[in-house]
C-alpha cells in the first residue's frame, strides 16, 4: 500500500530514493512501531515520525512532508499551493449562526469535484475578510469554506469543529517555518550560519576528552584515567557592516534577528553601521554616528584578510549614491560608493551581501543591479536559502 505513497512524496518534489523506501519497510517489519503497548497496532502519528525519519534528509523539507503525508493519509487534495496561510481575519469569529432545521434542509450539498474545484477558485479571487455570507471563506454563516457557521458538507478552515459534517480540515503544519523560501526567525538563522564553521581548541582544558579517557584507562590496566581538553570553538572571523536607516526601517526586525543570531554563532565577530552605501567611514552607534566614526581605511588596515565580509541592506538608493562623488544623501562625500565597496572587497576577497528585500523586486530596483555587479553578483535574499547559500560561499 506504501508504493503510492511513495509516488507522492515524489510528487511533491521530496527526494526520496528507493534504498530509504525499503529502510522504511525494513522498520515496520521489524516492528519499531506498533509494539505490544500498543496492542501490535501501528498508530499514524508513530508512523508519521517514522517515515519521516526514514525518508527526509533535510529539515527544509519538513513542510513539503506535511503536505505530501497529509495529501495520502488525511485525503487533503492537491489542488493548488496552499502553502500560503489563510489570513487570520478573514477567520475571527464574531457571531454566532442559528438556523432552524427548515433553514439547514434548504442548504445544498456539493459534489467533491465541485466543492474542491470551488475551493481553488474562491481562494485565487478572494482578497478581504467576509462573514455571514453563503460564498466566500469566512466565519459565521453557510458556505461550505470557513469556521464557525452551518453547512451539511465543507471544508473547515482555522476555528474547532463543531457540526461534525466537514469532508476535510485545512490543519496547521507544525514545520512550515522550515520551507527555505520563507523569512526567517532567530533560531533557523542560526541553523543557517553554522554552515560557517571552522572548529579548533582553544583555552584551558575543561572539557572531557572521552575518547582519550577510554585509550588512557585502557593503557592503564583498567585505571580510570581521566583526560581533559579545551573547548571547541569556531575560529571563523566575520565583519559586519549594517545598513541603517531610511528604507531599512521597515526591514528593523529581521535584521535583528540576523545579528542576535550572528552575535550567538561567531565568537569572532565585528560590526558596523552605514546608511545607503558605504563610504569613507562606518561607525558603531547610531545615535552617535558623526561623533563616534571610523575611517573606512583604518576598518581594512585594521582587519586581516582572513575575515568574512558580510553586508547586510537593501541596496535600495537613488544610483548616484553607489556611482558620484559628493551622491551620499547625508554629506558631501569625496569618493563614490562604487570605489569604498571596491576597495572593501579587495581588502576581504570572502565577501557577500544579504539583501532582506524581496528577490521578486531586484529586478525592479536600478540599485540593486548596480551593487549586485559590484558584489560580482554575491548578493543572497534573506532567506533560510539565501543564507546557506551565501554561508557555503564565504566557507571556500
Amino acid at each position: 500500500m506504501l508504493i503510492q505513497f511513495f509516488y507522492t512524496l515524489r510528487a511533491a518534489r521530496l527526494k526520496v530514493t528507493v534504498p530509504e523506501y525499503l529502510t522504511l519497510l525494513e522498520a515496520l517489519r521489524a516492528g519499531v512501531i506498533g509494539g505490544a503497548e500498543d496492542g501490535g497496532v501501528a498508530r499514524l502519528d508513530d508512523f508519521y515520525h517514522l517515515a519521516r525519519a526514514c525518508l527526509v534528509k533535510d529539515e527544509t523539507q519538513y513542510d513539503k512532508f506535511d503536505r505530501a503525508f497529509a495529501a495520502y493519509f488525511k485525503g487533503v487534495e492537491l489542488l493548488t499551493d496552499f502553502s500560503a496561510d489563510v489570513p487570520l481575519e478573514w477567520l475571527r469569529k464574531n457571531l454566532e449562526l442559528q438556523l432552524t432545521p427548515e433553514q439547514k434542509a434548504a442548504i445544498e450539498k456539493m459534489g467533491w469535484d465541485e466543492l474542491m474545484q470551488t475551493l481553488k477558485k474562491r481562494f485565487e479571487e478572494q482578497k478581504e475578510r467576509h462573514e455571514g455570507g453563503n460564498r466566500w471563506i469566512g466565519t459565521g454563516g453557510t458556505s461550505p469554506f470557513g469556521n464557525s457557521g452551518y453547512n451539511p458538507q465543507g471544508v473547515r478552515i482555522g476555528g474547532q469543529g463543531g457540526g461534525k459534517s466537514a469532508v476535510k480540515v485545512w490543519e496547521q503544519r507544525a514545520y512550515r517555518d522550515y520551507d527555505d523560501t520563507l523569512e526567517l526567525g532567530t533560531r533557523n538563522i542560526k541553523v543557517a550560519l553554522r554552515r560557517l564553521r571552522r572548529f579548533a581548541r582553544e583555552g584551558s582544558a575543561l572539557e572531557l576528552d572521552l575518547d582519550g579517557t577510554i585509550h588512557g584507562t585502557a593503557a592503564n590496566a583498567g585505571l580510570l584515567d581521566i583526560r581533559m581538553q579545551p573547548e571547541r570553538h569556531n575560529k571563523v572571523k566575520v565583519l559586519l557592516l549594517m545598513d541603517v536607516g531610511g528604507t531599512m526601517d521597515e526591514h528593523v526586525h529581521r535584521v535583528e534577528e540576523l545579528f542576535s543570531a550572528a552575535k550567538s554563532e561567531f565568537k569572532h565577530l565585528e560590526f558596523y553601521y552605514f546608511h545607503n552605501c558605504v563610504y569613507d567611514f562606518v561607525w558603531k552607534n547610531n545615535r552617535r554616528r558623526f561623533a563616534e566614526k571610523l575611517s573606512t581605511f583604518d576598518l581594512i588596515r585594521k582587519y586581516n584578510r582572513d575575515y568574512k565580509l558580510i553586508f547586510v541592506g537593501d541596496a535600495t538608493m537613488s544610483p548616484y549614491e553607489i556611482l558620484q562623488p559628493g551622491g551620499s544623501v547625508e554629506y558631501n562625500n569625496d569618493e563614490a560608493g562604487a570605489e569604498w565597496l571596491q576597495r572593501l572587497t579587495h581588502a576581504f576577497p570572502r565577501y557577500a551581501w544579504i539583501n532582506p528585500e524581496p528577490q521578486g523586486v531586484w529586478q525592479y530596483r536600478q540599485s540593486i543591479a548596480l551593487i549586485q555587479q559590484l558584489m560580482q553578483q554575491r548578493m543572497f535574499p534573506l532567506s533560510l536559502s539565501g543564507l546557506e547559500g551565501a554561508m557555503r560561499l564565504l566557507s571556500k
